[in-house]
Parts: structure tokens; sequence; C-alpha cells
């Protein structure tokens, strides 16, 4: 499964220290040119989508919604998550590409570039 896959890559991206988390650190990342993927979690606020979705556009950075905070967190064995920042570039690749697969696939529930809500 596709789900998998993600939250395997942002485990594997956490391990290798390739992965900022939280807010904080995912902004300061955008902001420093380091983060070459965002994720924001689909239950995140509105305001937390509008300020990633509006600064990731700035940098030029992909930005996608997917999955709920909580499964985030699991995924990189930390409590809730409402963003992450993917530092390292093959890694980010790998992730787009299991989200755009995703995204196409149809199925609805999960994903979305730039904010889109794919539940609608």
């Amino acid at each position: 499964m596709a789900q998998n896959k993600i939250l395997s890559l942002l485990g594997l991206a956490m391990r290798g220290r390739n992965l900022a988390s939280g807010e904080f650190q995912t902004m300061e990342s955008v902001k420093n040119g380091s983060a070459m993927l965002v994720i924001i979690a689909r239950d995140a606020s509105a305001n937390t989508k509008k300020l990633f979705t509006d600064k990731c556009s700035f940098y030029g950075i992909p930005v996608y919604e997917y999955s709920t905070k909580e499964e985030l967190g699991r995924a990189i064995g930390k409590e809730m998550r409402s963003s992450l920042g993917v530092r390292n570039a093959g890694l980010a690749d790998a992730i787009i590409k299991q989200l755009e697969m995703k995204e196409y696939a149809g199925d609805g529930r999960n994903g979305g570039k730039h904010g889109e809500n794919k539940d609608t």
C-alpha cells in the first residue's frame, strides 16, 4: 500500500537525520533552504496549512497534505506532528513519486499538492 511506503520513507528520513519535524523546525528548514519537500497533516489547522503553503510557494518548495498528525508522528517515532520537512533530495523525490501515484490513483483518501484536500 502506498501509504505504508510513504510513512516508511518518512521514518527512514528521520533515522538518517534528514527530517525536520514540528512547525518551528520545518519552517527553519524552509527558510534556510534545506527542505526539499514539506508535508502537512490533513488535520492541521487552516492557519498552519496557509502558513506553509504560502512560505513554500515563495521559496519554491513542494508542499503536500498527507495523513494525520498522529500517523505522521508515529511514522517518525514522535508524538503528533502537523508538519515535516524532508532535507534529502533523493528521499524527497521518492516520497513525491509515491504521493503523486496515490493522488492519481484516485482513491481520494489522502494527498493533495499545495493544500488541496482530496477528501472533498
